[in-house]
């Protein structure tokens, strides 16, 4: 469904002193906030896989983060905290006038989607948590058991890199690579939105706040646990997650329990972390369909 297009407006704006780019697809009534993964990842990957929901009546949003993309990229690790991000996504949606949102967060876009929900709950309609999770050391647990599958020795392997801090070791880096092909994204062929997002990555954010790969979190949200909170939230949820996800069906299935009643789930088969990419088929049409109704 997803496909390369231009956005219709791109806004250049200053939050909290900073340049941050924001892009907008259609006009329709109803308006969509994307909040995409990282931290230090462009948007690309995020907003064309969801532009495409233009053409059912949405407006689209999304920005490039403080850090990334087209935005304005300072050193200065003490802006890479999940609290200012929630101020700079509250400000983006006061700044381009957006009123109440559907809003989607992706892998860390959906850590950041819940704790702006749990700050402006007037402010969001409805909640997509897409290939998330909302309680980072049951996921570390959890990743401890996809690195398992790749066996013993090689788990020694990534353990030793890992003490000694040699992540760029080429033995280390090809297994997570095989994690990455198994739990990110298992196309053969990675998407072109995908690639360059990934090409223009900012690892400075990523490295303060998450760590140094996708399955090793030493940063800043390691210790990062929502579920107390998830029953304060109150607008309709929608969780998605991939069969095959790092962000796993178990950690899905935590923050379905810990949520009011009535938070949907989509375990999209085929697919791990970018299902919108890999089955599009199992995606779209039930976010379409919460979407549509809870915009009635």
């Amino acid at each position: 469904m997803w496909r390369e297009i231009e956005p219709d407006e791109r806004h250049e704006l200053t939050i909290q002193g900073f340049r941050v780019v924001a892009y907008v697809f259609g006009a329709g009534p109803e308006t969509l906030l994307c909040l995409n993964g990282g931290p230090g990842l462009p948007c690309d990957y995020l907003r064309e896989a969801h532009s495409c929901l233009a053409e059912q009546g949405f407006r689209v949003v999304a920005f490039d983060q403080l850090g990334t993309g087209a935005s304005e990229r300072p050193d200065d690790a003490s802006l890479w905290t999940i609290e200012r991000y929630v101020a700079e996504t509250e400000a983006v949606r006061q700044a381009l006038g957006l009123g109440p949102v559907h809003l989607l967060g992706h892998s860390w876009g959906g850590w950041l989607a819940i704790d702006y929900a749990l700050a402006h709950p007037d402010a969001v309609k409805s909640l997509i948590l897409a290939d998330t999770v909302a309680d980072m050391p049951h996921l570390i647990g959890e990743l401890e058991r996809l690195r398992a599958a790749l066996g013993p020795e090689t788990v020694a392997m990534m353990q030793a890199h890992e003490a000694a801090g040699t992540y760029d070791h080429p033995e280390y880096m090809a297994a997570i690579t095989l994690l990455n092909y198994r739990h990110v994204c298992r196309l053969p062929e990675w998407p072109a939105p995908v690639r360059r997002s990934l090409g223009d990555w900012n690892m400075a954010p990523y490295m303060t706040m998450q760590g140094p790969n996708e399955f090793l979190y030493t940063g800043n949200l390691k210790d990062w646990n929502r579920i107390p909170d998830l029953p304060k939230i109150t607008a309709p949820v929608l969780i998605v997650v991939g069969e095959h996800d790092e962000l796993t069906p178990a950690c899905a299935l935590r923050m379905k329990n810990a949520l009011p009643a009535g938070a949907w789930i989509n375990v999209v088969r085929n697919a791990s972390h970018m299902p919108f990419y890999e089955n599009p088929e199992g995606y779209y049409p039930p976010l379409l369909s919460f979407l549509k109704d809870v915009s009635r």
